[in-house]
Parts: C-alpha cells; sequence; structure tokens
C-alpha cells in the first residue's frame, strides 16, 4: 500500500465501524481512534483525495469499494500478524494488538504470505 500507516489505522477504524453501524459519523471515529475530531477531519479529507471514502460536509463517512478493499486488506495483515504472535510466540493478546498495528504498516507481502503458510502448516500438524 502507497499511503501512511495513519491513514491506514483510519480505514481499520472505519471498516470495524462500519461492520457495527450504519452510518458513521466523525465524532464515532474521533471516539474510537481517540483522537480530536480535527484530527479525524483531516485524516477523512485525505482518505477522500485518495478515493478510499466520501463524506459531504458533516455527514457520514462511507467507505468505497476501493477503501473498502484496501481496508480489508490492511485488516488482514493486522489479523494474520495479531494471530502469529498470539498463536505462535504465546505474547500476551493486548501486547500483540499493539505490535500488530505497528508491524502491519512494514511488513512485506512476501513475509506475510510466508506467514500464513506457516500457521497453515502448524494448524494442519495439529
Amino acid at each position: 500500500m502507497k499511503f501512511s500507516a495513519s491513514s491506514q489505522d483510519y480505514l481499520e477504524a472505519i471498516l470495524e465501524l462500519s461492520n457495527r453501524n450504519e452510518k458513521i459519523r466523525s465524532i464515532d471515529l474521533s471516539e474510537k481512534m481517540e483522537v480530536t475530531r480535527a484530527s479525524v477531519n483531516r485524516a477523512v479529507g485525505v482518505l477522500k483525495e485518495l478515493g478510499y471514502v466520501t463524506q459531504v460536509k458533516y455527514s457520514e463517512i462511507i467507505l468505497t469499494d476501493e477503501g473498502r478493499r484496501a481496508a480489508a486488506s490492511v485488516k488482514i495483515r493486522h489479523t494474520t500478524l495479531k494471530t502469529f504472535l498470539t498463536e505462535i510466540l504465546d505474547v500476551d493478546p493486548l501486547i500483540a494488538d499493539i505490535d500488530a498495528c505497528k508491524m502491519e504498516h512494514s511488513v512485506s507481502l512476501e513475509t506475510l504470505e510466508k506467514l500464513r503458510s506457516y500457521m497453515d502448516k502448524k494448524q494442519n500438524n495439529h
């Protein structure tokens, strides 16, 4: 992905909120991300420019199809890394979640695929 770690975090948060709520407001995103509404407005502006979300001023935030695909990709990276850390390395789930969030932005596709393959083999052997 060719966009910032912060933008990826916002996309992932929007995806999670959209799975729970029909309408996502800036305040919802602000609370989830624990940031100011001004920060949310800036981030949403960047995501709009990238074509990942739409938002009419002071209205709900909606993922575009491209935004949904990008957010799902970030979520898969996070889930794969967190699962590896907790199930293979026995890292505490809270620490694993924090570390996975940091790692998801920089891990290569090759490494991610190798992790998935390793976990699949390990799972099939048990």
